[in-house]
């Protein structure tokens, strides 16, 4: 790979310092000769072409810039890969449920399952990414009720972007923070409604968009995850209505 762009390189200088060579040969041949117009029309055309060579080669180095960039990230990828490939797979108990999967000096590190155990946890499944004994990345939990949460982890708790299914039907998608829904996120219901807008401390909370089921449409403010002051509706029929709260 290395020897491939290396090549490329040269040939791009090599061929562009020929076409350089060339034309400042007949430049300092002008610059001896310059007598009239035609001389100095010649000269400006030259002058023209190395300008329009130098921009080229410029380009080909952006090039080959890009190339080496995407190779590098290729290879860290690979590396990254093989380091995991390299950790021993163990079991261990970690919070009250087994884990396997692997390690790195007796610490769950990298790519794990774990199994909760006891009363609390009995049957609950975490599929994904571990760091320093901790889930930490992208990861799948099955709770024991039934809801499902698919999406990012950090330091243990559901932190980041991610999809949240419940068990009633409903649907979260969006932003979490320190395992509550924080920031711009739409909620799907079961029965066909849909809230897409901000949260706040795991409730509804800012400026936000609520679709009912039957076609209207609902903009205007949310305060501890209920609806707050005037709220403009936009019917199926696309007549406006101001509902009060």
């Amino acid at each position: 790979m290395a020897e491939n762009l290396n090549n490329m390189n040269n040939q791009i200088f090599a061929n562009t310092n020929n076409l350089l060579l060339e034309i400042i040969n007949d430049l300092c041949q002008l610059m001896n000769d310059i007598n009239d117009n035609t001389h100095i029309k010649r000269l400006s055309n030259l002058i023209y072409k190395a300008n329009n060579i130098i921009n080229q080669n410029n380009k080909n180095l952006e090039i080959i810039k890009k190339e080496i960039s995407v190779k590098f990230e290729q290879i860290e990828k690979k590396f990254n890969e093989l380091k995991l490939n390299t950790m021993n797979n163990q079991e261990k108990i970690i919070d009250d449920g087994k884990y396997v999967g692997q390690t790195l000096n007796g610490i769950a590190e990298g790519k794990g399952i774990w199994i909760g155990l006891n009363n609390n946890f009995k049957s609950e499944k975490y599929e994904g990414y571990w760091s320093k004994d901790k889930k930490n990345g992208k990861g799948i939990y099955y709770f024991n009720n039934g809801d499902i949460y698919n999406g990012d982890w950090k330091e243990g708790k559901i932190d980041g972007n991610g999809i949240y299914y419940y068990n009633n039907g409903n649907r979260y998608e969006g932003n979490w923070i320190n395992g509550k829904r924080e920031g711009k996120g739409i909620l799907y219901f079961s029965n066909g409604d849909i809230y897409e807008g901000d949260w706040k401390n795991d409730k509804r909370d800012g400026k936000a968009i609520y679709y009912y089921n039957d076609g209207d449409r609902s903009m205007g403010n949310y305060s501890k995850g209920k609806p707050s002051g005037k709220h403009a509706r936009l019917t199926k029929e696309m007549q406006i209505k101001i509902d009060n709260y």
